[in-house]
């Protein structure tokens, strides 16, 4: 699959890796705001040998409608910010090129776009797109479904600079049906992210923890969405409907 990229920021170049070295991928470009690396292979900026050309571009140097009709792509990886869909989104769509994001939040009215998108192609969107912290969620709410009264309690930890509460625990959280405002938060070293979901019942203790160890990760599971979105109808889509399907025994 023919896969455009969004955003190169310390992100965006762990999973430009990542796709770089997939045999399920081919990395046609990457576009991003600034003017550094322009014109310059991922590869080779990465270190990486490999015949896709992954060319780098800025959006201040080319239109998105231009790099579509240049170099053509099954589908578009957002791993930029909260403004980008403004940037390429229309075009994509129009095109039926298949949109996955994941930028970690979005204001409802850019919700909305992308749900406007849907309407012409297949738009996914997930605020943590790792395929270990999607699983631990469904696996939560199962859980809460077989045992409604067990308390549940999150507790995230990132590295000492981290400020704001995870967006992933209030993802947790609000999947769970619980006040974002008694997530417990951790700031200690280079932390990269855990998240933990204790699950206390009156005389056992259930824990789902999930340790991000690399950013690769990410990259990994925008290839699992990728591969799960190429049959789809357009629609809005998210974790949870692609998962699912695994889960039957």
């Amino acid at each position: 699959m023919k896969v455009g990229l969004v955003g190169f920021g310390r992100t965006g170049v762990k999973v430009a890796s990542v796709l770089l070295q997939s045999k399920e991928t081919y990395l046609e470009w990457v576009l991003r705001k600034s003017y550094r690396l322009e014109h310059r292979s991922v590869g080779e900026f990465l270190g990486i040998e490999t015949d896709e050309p992954g060319l780098i571009y800025s959006v201040q140097d080319i239109s998105i409608d231009t790099l579509l009709d240049l170099q053509p792509v099954d589908i578009i990886i957002d791993f930029a910010s909260e403004e980008a869909i403004y940037n390429y989104g229309d075009a994509a769509a129009k095109r039926k090129v298949r949109i996955l994001s994941a930028v970690s939040h979005y204001p409802p009215e850019t919700i909305q776009k992308l749900k406007e998108l849907a309407k012409e192609t297949v738009v996914f969107w997930s605020p943590n797109i790792t395929l270990g912290i999607n699983y631990l969620i469904v696996v939560a709410k199962y859980l809460k479904k077989i045992a409604p009264n067990v308390d549940f309690v999150i507790v995230e930890e990132h590295f000492k600079e981290k400020k704001e509460v995870s967006g992933t625990a209030r993802v947790i959280a609000r999947e769970l049906g619980l006040d974002e405002n008694e997530i417990k938060s951790i700031r200690a070293g280079g932390i990269i992210g855990i998240h933990e979901i204790i699950c206390g019942f009156p005389y056992q203790t259930v824990r789902l923890i999930h340790e991000s160890v690399s950013r690769e990760a990410f990259g990994n599971g925008a290839i699992f969405v990728a591969k799960n979105l190429m049959n789809k109808e357009p629609g809005f889509y998210q974790f949870e409907e692609l998962l699912l399907p695994y889960f039957s025994m």
